[in-house]
């Protein structure tokens, strides 16, 4: 008999179950409370990673007004383009959209109805914005525009509306409206795909002895015997592996570049060259390049931003 994994049951169950994202575009059920009337979110497309210097400012640090150089996200964010305004409202079962006001100009590839009127109070419990992206702007090649759905900021529903419908005859939306340099935000975005993994990769079981009975590259026996069933997350099973929403808590805005900061020398790995306005995030984001990116206002914010000068960024080519 092959020796017993005293610990068969490996890898973490904050996520379960394991599943693969319906949408390339992630979904956000909620969104963070902010008392300043401008939209709560914002869509980029994850263009690559480099490095820049920086001096620290943070008064308690122990690099202390010292040059250091740390890991930065590249996100592209081409402006966005309001769609509609979508009036909510709440029942038992869920929120049920009460009406809808289109913008004037909408990309040919988006449906839309007939444009209401603003329901009247008591009608509505929540108001929420649609914009879609402009892919074209980017180096991706995609032509068909990402559509998302985000929720507004302000004191009450009544300043809401208000925002919504100057957001609605707006042209376009930038990034710089949204969100300030040195903010801390949220990262919404669908995780690279694996495939189909074995359980070594996929739960980090350990490789057995090589005259193990039967199997390396399994988990080995649940004990002295064998149930007749093996139930979900009882034991470590080989099965599709990444292409997961995850959600990427409090992470620090850098500062908002023009595309000659940082385009590199060569384009960006399997990027391109970014046209527009981007953005870097400090340390590294969920996906692969190209990669729709939501950023949001945070949920949960539990620290203070860091303070950081850039000094300079690298954009020696990565090739």
């Amino acid at each position: 008999m092959g020796k017993v994994d005293n610990n068969p049951r490996r890898g973490s169950k904050q996520f379960w179950p394991r599943k693969r994202a319906k949408n390339i575009v992630a979904r956000v059920r909620n969104y963070g409370a902010s008392n300043e009337s401008k939209p709560l979110g914002f869509l980029g497309y994850k263009a690559g990673m480099t490095h820049v210097q920086v001096r620290d400012n943070n008064p308690n640090s122990m690099t202390k007004s010292q040059i250091i150089t740390i890991p930065v996200t590249i996100i592209d964010c081409p402006q966005i383009k309001p769609v509609s305004i979508r009036f909510y409202k709440k029942t038992i079962i869920c929120k049920k959209i009460v009406a809808e006001i289109f913008a004037k100009k909408v990309h040919k590839s988006i449906k839309i109805g007939k444009s209401a009127e603003v329901p009247k109070d008591g009608e509505f419990t929540d108001v929420r914005f649609s914009v879609h992206t402009q892919p074209q702007e980017t180096p991706t090649g995609n032509k068909t525009p990402h559509v998302f759905e985000m929720s507004i900021g302000g004191k009450d529903l009544a300043e809401k509306v208000t925002k919504a419908q100057e957001l609605l005859a707006k042209d376009t939306i930038s990034f710089s409206e949204v969100f300030d340099d040195g903010q801390l935000i949220d990262v919404h975005s669908v995780s690279k795909g694996k495939g189909f993994q074995g359980p070594v990769k996929r739960y980090g079981v350990k490789i057995r002895q090589h005259k193990s009975e039967k199997t390396k590259r399994g988990p080995g026996a649940l004990g002295a015997w064998t149930p007749k069933r093996v139930m979900a997350g009882q034991l470590a099973h080989a099965g599709i592996m990444g292409y997961h929403q995850r959600t990427e808590y409090n992470r620090l805005v850098l500062k908002s570049v023009k595309a000659e900061d940082v385009n590199q020398k060569g384009g960006i790995k399997h990027y391109g060259n970014i046209k527009g306005e981007a953005v870097l995030i400090k340390g590294s984001v969920p996906g692969a390049a190209n990669r729709p990116v939501l950023m949001t206002v945070p949920m949960r914010k539990t620290k203070k931003p860091q303070s950081f000068e850039i000094v300079k960024i690298s954009t020696e080519s990565k090739q």
